[in-house]
């Protein structure tokens, strides 16, 4: 694809890799399980059985694939790069651009119910004058982009290339973002080395920290809390990180190969991360769960989006000793997130203009609590320029 020329992109999985996708299923071997374990060891045998009978019987991908379609989807390609992204124009006067981002194992299809409270603001309670002209990317190595074949593909690397498909592919001179996970990584790399070109950024999870390293004396009480926090959650929560950031290509034979691996693997973590007290159809429906795993299934991406681990561990970011990141930022703090510094640990990081504690949600925003985020973003986008 020529350097900045667009196309139109609509997604087309074929007949066979859907009949082969329904082979696999039926041939499941799975594993044991400690009797009364639960999720305990990791993801519930019981839950996953149940889970895979519903995706081989009665999910509907080409109904899930119809209603992706419904938004305005493109490829191009952006300092070397080939991305798709949803680009939905705004309903109102003056409709901001706005990225936003995802990270793993999400995908564009988190955006789904988000996408249109932005958008068309007045057709879901809001004013027209808060409304965006979205862009949605499928980061490299995700989704329908294509899969990066060099090293180095960080958060550096990407926030370089969202600010190429933003302003050089789409010309925009000045544009929002937002993000979580990786989408909150990426953001605020945009905002520490492209501030001239951005109104603002909204993050849900606090993706970089300035104060960690500091003497205990140094911390108040709520950051020596969050310390604490943060180490159980290194102990009990981060062997994934460490697979991925360090043998992706090992993990990828079986997660490419399977796909009640793949459901396996992906669907423990909404289970974990989400607001949902440990029952995970309370956040997500199977629909919901599967057209996310469907999307890592067809396109073959799990290895090359589990790279950016690896990647960041041996390319890492991190913002310079005694700066921050000067661009407007807003933090919307929701309950059930990874990580959940207090206001005066992020605020050694960014710019801190909003500050918002959610009522509910957890690590999935978007998918969670659409309302809640897309009110919150509108808010703080509504007094930028």
């Amino acid at each position: 694809m020529a350097q900045g020329k667009i196309e139109p992109f609509k997604i087309e999985v074929s007949d066979e890799v859907l009949a082969d996708l329904r082979a696999r299923l039926e041939r499941t071997r799975l594993p044991d399980e400690v009797p009364g374990s639960a999720w305990d060891y990791g993801t519930n045998l019981a839950y996953l059985r149940e889970l895979i009978e519903y995706w081989r019987t009665r999910y509907d991908w080409r109904a899930h694939e119809r209603a992706l379609n419904r938004f305005a989807h493109f490829r191009a390609e952006a300092g070397g790069e080939d991305l798709h992204f949803i680009h939905e124009r705004g309903r109102g006067p003056n409709p901001k651009p706005l990225l936003l981002l995802h990270g793993w194992p999400g995908s564009v299809y988190e955006f789904t119910d988000l996408i249109p409270r932005l958008t068309d603001p007045a057709a879901h309670g809001g004013d027209a004058r808060d409304s965006f002209t979205v862009v949605a990317p499928s980061l490299p190595g995700y989704g329908f982009s294509a899969h990066p074949r060099t090293r180095a593909m960080n958060i550096q690397a990407m926030a370089d290339i969202m600010f190429k498909l933003m302003n050089g592919v789409l010309g925009y001179d000045r544009f929002g973002a937002q993000g979580g996970d990786w989408g909150a990584a990426i953001t605020s790399r945009l905002g520490e080395v492209y501030r001239q070109h951005l109104y603002g950024i909204h993050i849900n999870m606090i993706a970089v920290g300035a104060a960690e390293g500091r003497r205990p004396a140094e911390l108040n009480d709520a950051e020596k809390v969050f310390l604490g926090d943060l180490e159980r959650f290194r102990r009990d929560e981060t062997g994934y990180q460490w697979i991925q950031g360090t043998k992706p290509q090992t993990l990828a034979y079986a997660l490419n190969d399977s796909p009640a691996g793949l459901a396996a693997w992906i669907v423990e973590k909404f289970r974990t991360w989400s607001d949902c007290h440990g029952d995970v159809e309370r956040r997500f429906s199977k629909d919901q769960l599967l057209t996310n795993v469907m999307i890592y299934w067809v396109t073959g991406t799990i290895n090359s989006s589990t790279r950016l681990y690896y990647e960041a561990r041996h390319h890492p970011w991190h913002l310079k000793p005694d700066t921050r990141i000067e661009t407007p930022t807003a933090v919307a703090n929701f309950p059930a997130e990874l990580m959940r510094p207090p206001r005066s640990w992020a605020e050694r990081a960014y710019n801190v203009v909003r500050w918002t504690v959610m009522p509910s949600g957890g690590h999935f925003a978007a998918m969670e609590e659409p309302a809640l985020l897309a009110d919150d973003i509108r808010a703080f986008f509504r007094e930028l320029s």
